[in-house]
């Protein structure tokens, strides 16, 4: 395993992210692929044995028992070694009629604060290593949202803040606003990024080397896009509509890229996966890839991207069919 430093931060975290999103109870409905305790337990196991100290969770992520399976398995891990992430934003209370109950969601103090304290009960943990805000509230302050976040810090329960999908002119007015008022920036963005959606390198990317922040993007193999072939099925291609909402639109304009991945990864003799990843990890503004692997060989899979080297005429070549995509995440 190869480490980085996370954003302008003395934070050291593995290149690989093992992202905990498919992991939960299935009853909650959150996704119909999520595995259960057993499996989480064996894959977070797994891949801290390769080296892995960074995960990264949710509140929402099948509503509180993402956090719960990965709180029950580090237990049995050295916490200090650890870099646990987990987010803020999405609703989590609801009525009898689905509506969002007041205060149920959203970046306002006491909805930061309160959802804080869940996370820390489910992941059995006294302090989160990374809280990261999950989207950008367009009903709350952002003086309010940072000030909160900074008093989490103060108070010892996060160590270090991060954002998540949106805009680069949100992103810069919520570090404008930190700095301005001598309280906490972000140190890392974990944005929708991948070679079949790039819009990030517009200003997102551009904004975060300026502002020595690390990038630690989501869904780096388009949920599954990149890395097998599109004939054949999966449950999660055929029951997950966020999945479909990404990249049913672009499969026109995206195929040729993944014709290539695959190309690639036949010369290379590796999966279409590692030549995915190769090319991320070859990005001095990426620090880690979220895998989200629900098996154990995903995982190792992704791991072995780390020792492959793409030439600069295979990144032109990966790059240079991609065509502009309506922007998915950051709104």
């Amino acid at each position: 395993m190869k480490y980085t430093k996370l954003g302008n931060s003395g934070l050291d975290v593995s290149r690989i992210c093992l992202g905990c999103m498919g992991f939960g109870d299935v009853s909650t409905g959150f996704h119909q692929w999520v595995v259960g305790p057993d499996e989480s337990k064996k894959v977070i196991l797994g891949a801290f044995d390769m080296g892995i100290t960074f995960f990264d969770t949710a509140n929402v992520y099948s509503y509180g028992t993402s956090e719960e399976y990965l709180g029950a398995v580090i237990k049995q891990l050295p916490r200090e070694e650890l870099v646990i992430a987990t987010k803020v934003f999405n609703t989590m209370r609801k009525d009898k009629a689905g509506n969002t109950m007041p205060n149920g969601g959203g970046l306002s103090r006491k909805e930061i604060i309160y959802e804080c304290e869940q996370s820390l009960k489910r992941l059995g943990l006294d302090y989160i290593d990374l809280y990261i805000i999950h989207r950008w509230d367009y009903n709350t302050p952002i003086e309010e949202t940072m000030s909160a976040l900074h008093d989490l810090v103060r108070a010892g329960k996060v160590r270090y803040l991060g954002a998540s999908a949106m805009y680069a002119w949100q992103f810069q007015k919520a570090q404008y606003t930190a700095e301005k008022n001598g309280w906490t920036k972000f140190v890392s963005m974990q944005n929708h990024y991948n070679l079949i959606y790039r819009e990030e390198e517009r200003e997102m990317i551009p904004l975060c080397l300026d502002q020595q922040v690390s990038c630690t993007p989501y869904s780096p193999l388009a949920s599954g896009r990149l890395s097998r072939d599109w004939s054949i099925p999966s449950k999660r291609s055929e029951t997950d509509t966020v999945l479909k909402a990404k990249y049913g639109a672009s499969a026109d304009i995206d195929k040729p890229i993944v014709d290539r991945v695959a190309e690639l990864a036949g010369q290379h003799g590796v999966s279409m996966s590692q030549i995915a990843l190769a090319w991320m990890l070859a990005k001095p503004y990426i620090a880690a890839p979220i895998i989200g692997g629900t098996k154990l060989d995903y995982v190792a899979d992704a791991v072995r991207a780390l020792d492959i080297t793409l030439s600069n005429d295979e990144m032109k070549y990966l790059e240079e069919p991609y065509l502009p995509h309506r922007v998915v995440g950051a709104n």
